[in-house]
């Protein structure tokens, strides 16, 4: 079978695709046959050597899939071959067939398509656990959500629609700012100028956002903590800006406000039954169309450095899948 291999940390033109030996079935585990794999910044940083994961070469990226069971382990007694699937593993999903341990599939809606279902599980699982679990967004609230047409962002600002709150959406440009409007976004903000403090504080009667939702960090987390309302909260979900940002704790102070930390992967593996819960909300909202994920572009497996290039080079608008 085919897979793209990651040998040495480097860029995405460093990687190769192979043909490498399918994988075998091992108890309590499946085999899927990939239909799509979702690209994430994580993918990026993993190849670079900058992620807190690092796994032991040669490996493959790809954090997500979508696929077709072709194997069950005799063990194993929920899941068919036939079964379309979706779900994350980290790594590997680069791959035309991968090993996956059962307790980590879902079931793919058949209302939903295999690139949308390869792209679901971190996005939104991501977004959702930080507005429901981190954040506790109670409906009228005010939700500035940055980065607002990436794969995360774009969640947010659906996710926050469908809870309640008023959302502002954040972007580098106007054209991603008007995905952002289609998503369900009340207000837009292009923070290109650099004025993002003040265009909140003017769209707040100058009183702030309950909930920021930061995934850019750099110079743009300082004002963030610079238009957060009283007892607010920052949600810290990542730095697809470059920069980790220092924390001015004074403005903590001052603002009675929590800066929070987002890492999902760490809560879906310590709180296993929290995370289905939330998928199932998550798959009741799509089942009533409260959200409908962007597939932003699609590229072949063969096209795996250009699919990686675009979420490093800060072009993707919605997510990006890899179609097997």
């Amino acid at each position: 079978m085919k897979a793209v291999l990651c040998k040495s940390f480097g860029r995405p033109e460093d990687l190769s695709l192979e043909d490498i030996d399918e994988p075998n079935i091992k108890p309590g585990h499946v085999i899927v046959a990939v239909h799509a794999s979702a690209v994430n910044f994580p993918d990026v940083l993993m190849i670079e050597g900058k992620y807190q994961s690092r796994p032991d070469f040669p490996f493959s990226p790809g954090g997500e899939f979508s696929g077709i069971v072709t194997e069950v382990a005799d063990d194993v007694a929920d899941w068919n071959v036939g079964d379309e699937v979706f779900g994350s593993l980290g790594h590997g999903c680069f791959a035309e067939k991968i090993l996956v341990d059962a307790r980590a599939l879902r079931t793919k809606p058949s209302s939903m398509s295999f690139a949308v279902a390869a792209g679901i599980s971190t996005t939104y699982g991501t977004s959702y656990y930080a507005l429901k679990q981190r954040a506790n967004l109670q409906p009228g609230e005010t939700l500035l959500v940055l980065g607002a047409a990436g794969g995360v962002g774009l969640a947010a600002v659906e996710l926050g629609k469908a809870m309640g709150a008023r959302v502002i959406a954040a972007a580098s440009n106007d054209e991603k700012l008007a995905v952002a409007k289609a998503a369900g976004a009340d207000e837009l903000i292009n923070y290109s100028d650099g004025q993002l403090k003040d265009k909140v504080k003017a769209l707040t009667d100058n009183r702030g956002a309950d909930v920021i939702y930061d995934p850019v960090g750099g110079e743009l987390f300082d004002q963030c903590m610079r238009c957060i309302a009283w007892y607010g909260r920052v949600l810290i979900v990542g730095f697809v800006g470059g920069d980790i940002p220092r924390v001015p704790t004074n403005l903590i102070l001052l603002k009675s406000c929590q800066v929070v930390g987002v890492f999902y992967g760490a809560f879906s593996g310590l709180f296993p039954q929290d995370n289905q819960k939330n998928f199932e909300e998550l798959m009741a909202m799509f089942e009533q169309s409260k959200i409908d994920p962007l597939i932003g572009a699609e590229f072949a497996l063969s096209d795996y450095a250009a699919a990686l290039n675009c979420l490093a080079e800060r072009k993707a608008v919605g997510k990006v899948v890899v179609n097997l």
